[in-house]
């Protein structure tokens, strides 16, 4: 498994294209969740090219099924703060060695300088129903935060069929459409970021930090 503080992703190079920021509500056929809701309503934006994959990614789901994007834009001082408070439950676990910390912090928040949600390039999702109740996923996204870590890879072992069906729905429309996925969060995924480069092969990444 390949995280987000391989030096192989930092050294990924940047050619930003320039596209802007767009709101995610202009899509109606994709549903915002709230519970990351920020003051400045960045979790409610992504890069343009973004929101036009994530809605063709839409289109491919059965009848009845939905994407809901819990978070998208973050800023890097956000960022920064949930990479230190994981850290500080880490380093309370037992773990001292600075270069051991960053790694395992790393399996669940971005170090700051290579973040996808930074760069406008990340989103978590799920997947809802018509009405808008969230389909059993095998673990709530972002569940490391309550200590369910055992749940979060995308291929967790002892899922039950139905949510190894829902994360291969959930994957099998995303990544016809180029988004990478993080594996060790299944709610996770990119496109156009260092990491997606160097998943893909890409010769640079065309969304930096913004």
């Amino acid at each position: 498994m390949i995280l987000l503080s391989d030096p192989r992703v930092i050294d990924t190079p940047v050619a930003d294209c320039g596209e802007p920021l767009v709101d995610i509500s202009t899509a109606p056929d994709l549903i915002l969740d709230p519970r990351e809701r920020d003051e400045h309503g960045a979790y409610g934006r992504v890069r343009a090219g973004v929101l036009e994959r994530l809605r063709s990614a839409s289109e491919k789901l059965p009848a009845g099924i939905g994407l809901l994007v819990i978070e998208g834009h973050r800023s890097q001082a956000e960022q920064a703060r949930r990479f230190a408070l994981y850290e500080d439950r880490l380093r309370r676990s037992g773990i001292s060695d600075p270069a051991e910390l960053r790694r395992r912090a790393s399996a669940f928040v971005s170090p700051v300088e290579v973040a996808p949600h930074c760069a406008g390039a990340a989103v978590d999702l799920a997947l809802i129903d018509t009405d808008g109740v969230e389909l059993d996923m095998g673990g709530t996204g972002n569940g490391h935060r309550t200590g369910d870590e055992r749940w979060c890879p995308f291929d967790a072992p002892g899922l039950s069929s139905t949510a190894r069906d829902h994360r291969d729905l959930l994957a099998d429309c995303l990544r016809e459409q180029g988004f990478v996925n993080c594996p060790s969060e299944w709610w996770h995924w990119s496109y156009g970021d260092r990491y997606w480069a160097l998943l893909t092969g890409a010769p640079a990444a065309v969304y930096g930090p913004v």
